[in-house]
């Protein structure tokens, strides 16, 4: 009987031992999830230098009208091309929005910004302004338009996800082809950390 008595004793004790060990493990499990689901958001300087091609320039009725004779001339812009930037490494960009010809005011009610890492992460921008005729000193001989305006971080995929940000171009065109739209984006860049 006593030994019948130590044996149940001894085996309520393990069964102690164990659901105790086990709601520790659970702990520790829950507390590594909880310091792996942690996120920190740190702002950085953002650079990024660009060359584009204007891969169209003319008449798109969701922009607006297009009557040249009434002075009205509002169509599509799209940019494409590549260049290197902080966070972004080697990246090419697409830019397409709506352009009052006339004024030279962009974008007017739409614009899709983008650039696009090598990795395959997407940051997402807008940029909004008007381009101006003519160059300003330090520009090459041959700049015939320029634009310095704000621009804005509207988050992205990957370890763009949830990023802000904002800053100033410092862009300009040129008579050379097909490479003649040239960007220097300035500013910073907050990013999620723990995102992939």
């Amino acid at each position: 009987m006593k030994t019948t008595s130590t044996v149940i004793f001894s085996l309520c004790a393990l069964c102690i031992v164990f659901s105790c060990s086990k709601d520790e493990g659970n702990e520790m499990n829950v507390s590594l999830k909880k310091a792996k689901a942690e996120t920190k958001a740190v702002t950085v300087p953002f650079r990024a230098d660009f060359v584009g091609t204007y891969m169209y320039a003319g008449p798109e009725a969701s922009c607006g009208a297009w009557e040249p004779q009434d002075g009205i001339m509002i169509g599509m812009v799209i940019n494409e091309g590549s260049g290197t930037g902080t966070q972004l490494g080697n990246f090419t960009h697409y830019f397409e929005f709506c352009f009052d010809f006339v004024s030279s005011v962009y974008p007017l009610h739409h614009m899709v910004a983008y650039f696009t890492a090598a990795n395959g992460d997407i940051l997402y921008a807008s940029c909004a302004g008007q381009v101006l005729s003519g160059r300003l000193d330090y520009h090459p001989a041959d700049v015939n338009s320029y634009f310095k305006d704000p621009f804005v971080i509207l988050g992205g995929t990957g370890r763009f996800e949830g990023a802000t940000g904002s800053g100033f171009t410092d862009d300009y065109n040129r008579d050379s082809f097909p490479d003649n739209s040239f960007h220097h984006w300035r500013g910073t860049l907050t990013m999620v950390r723990g995102n992939r």
